[in-house]
């Protein structure tokens, strides 16, 4: 597998994401922010940002189009991103994190922490793309794949995209020997296992409702409950040992699931089997859990391109995804 220490970065949904801090919102009146921000956004500008943290050389391709196109080029040209984006004609959409409340506390998004502090994200659907951005995004793929050790694919498709592009990319970097993380879920993650990513990295919400949507409630996905471990790892295993894989399961706060099944045989013996295991995730009193989890994938993607074992690479990830928790600022792991 080839490693030259350089990362290309897809996302095919750019964002501006607007950060408003409150004390408390009060329904039906005026409510003044004490504090805002604005970045740019979208999982695969987190992931860049992170990286770019690490140390690492990453390139980001997106697409991007509308009167805001300058701005968020500008954004991502302050924080030394490299971008290269092809034209689709459509206006960058905007996401907004509500944060209200005094004391951080241990919460997920859009859920009250003790003290009373919330994290709410309001999230834009992207306008589609014009006829022709998905083969131009494609080409520009293809040329860029020259450069990169590692290729990670972040985030929904905008409308307008085709169900073949994310297969057609993981295809495309396994002919060229690259390692392939797909932090995606749905169509695009069922239709690109049987091409060979490395990793697949979606959160346990997203693993169910692409795999086994019957398989637990909202209730039962929300906390720790055994009869979910166990039925969850049932399904990791089956689907990491059938397409030689490593499957991440991420939690938010909680621990984190895992299974290896990429071990290939020697001198012709057969493969040993993927084993269920889980990483317990230090726990951090958060101030923004936006970006986290694609904190966590730079994270683990950094540390497998310098050699770590799956474990310690999950390690590295989690210990991102803490540290951007404690930034207002999504996708970063320092100011």
């Amino acid at each position: 597998m080839e490693s030259n220490g350089t990362f290309l970065s897809v996302c095919m949904n750019p964002t501006l994401q607007k950060t408003l801090c409150f004390g408390r919102v009060i329904p039906d009146q005026v409510n003044r922010t004490e504090s805002h921000r604005l970045d740019a956004s979208g999982k695969g500008v987190n992931v860049s940002r992170v990286l770019r943290q690490l140390g690492k050389r990453v390139v980001h391709l997106t697409h991007l189009g509308g009167e805001l196109r300058p701005l968020f080029l500008a954004l991502c040209q302050r924080d030394n991103l490299d971008v290269r984006w092809v034209d689709s004609h459509s206006p960058i959409r905007f996401c907004y994190t509500l944060i209200t409340g005094e004391e951080p506390a241990g919460a997920g998004p859009g859920r009250e922490a003790p003290g009373g502090r919330t994290v709410t994200e309001l999230v834009e659907e992207g306008e589609a793309v014009f006829p022709g951005t998905e083969d131009r995004l494609l080409s520009a793929f293809k040329e860029l794949l020259g450069v990169a050790g590692t290729v990670i694919i972040s985030g929904t498709k905008a409308r307008g995209y085709g169900d073949a592009l994310v297969p057609e990319m993981v295809r495309l970097a396994r002919e060229r020997g690259k390692r392939i993380i797909l932090d995606v879920r749905g169509t695009d993650l069922e239709r690109s296992l049987s091409h060979g990513p490395d990793l697949v990295k979606p959160n346990l919400v997203e693993f169910v409702g692409t795999f086994a949507p019957g398989l637990a409630s909202p209730r039962e996905l929300s906390g720790d409950e055994e009869g979910v471990k166990s039925r969850v790892a049932d399904l990791i295993l089956e689907l990491a040992g059938r397409y030689r894989t490593r499957i991440v399961l991420t939690r938010g706060s909680r621990s984190v699931w895992y299974a290896d099944g990429s071990v290939p045989g020697t001198d012709g013996a057969e493969a040993s089997s993927p084993v269920f295991d889980e990483y317990l995730v230090e726990r951090t009193p958060p101030v923004n859990t936006v970006g986290s989890g694609d904190a966590f994938t730079a994270g683990l993607a950094a540390a497998l391109d310098e050699g770590y074992s799956l474990r310690d690479a999950i390690a590295q990830g989690a210990g991102c995804g803490g540290l951007n928790a404690g930034f207002l600022k999504p996708g970063v792991i320092r100011e």
